[in-house]
């Protein structure tokens, strides 16, 4: 009995996460002549927040940027320094889920954490640094800080209805 709670517990998880990467992706491709690049206001990013309520969905987020980058953005390159952000934005929001019990700081904090972490996206787009890379960190920073800010109360709202947290 046990065992088939588990397996069907696991399931659950794998395909939430599948839909939550398939509307990251349809939500970057919507958008996409701004998804890429020094400017990007992707609406999928306030999918992030997903992660305050239940960490459980940082896999399908996750995978929707590593695919979307991958697929549409600028490659293997674009996928692996765009998923190593998300990643440690994603993974820092996480582990705050039990030290952190106020969601409205989560979800503030995790705004904070994606804004700061555009430094690696900024460093993808202009390697050499100077002037190229502060400029990327500024443009990629503030339109990273808009989507998320926005975003925030959104969710927070949306959450009250559909309870993030109780669908794993």
């Amino acid at each position: 009995m046990q065992d088939t709670v588990n397996k069907n517990s696991k399931v659950k998880a794998i395909t939430m996460n599948g839909i939550v990467m398939a509307l990251y992706l349809g939500l970057t491709i919507l958008v996409a002549p701004v998804s890429s690049g020094p400017i990007q206001f992707r609406i999928s990013e306030s999918l992030n927040h997903l992660v305050v309520f239940n960490r459980k969905l940082m896999w399908g987020v996750l995978g929707g940027v590593v695919v979307y980058n991958f697929f549409f953005g600028f490659g293997a390159m674009d996928a692996i320094y765009g998923g190593l952000q998300s990643f440690i934005s994603l993974g820092l929001t996480a582990l705050l889920q039990k030290r952190v019990p106020n969601v409205i700081a989560r979800l503030a904090l995790n705004t904070l954490f994606f804004t700061a972490t555009m430094c690696i996206i900024a460093y993808m787009l202009a390697p050499a640094g100077g002037a190229a890379f502060w400029g990327n960190y500024a443009t990629l920073a503030l339109s990273e800080f808009a989507t998320m800010a926005v975003a925030a109360p959104i969710m927070f709202w949306i959450n009250k209805s559909v309870h993030f947290d109780k669908r794993l």
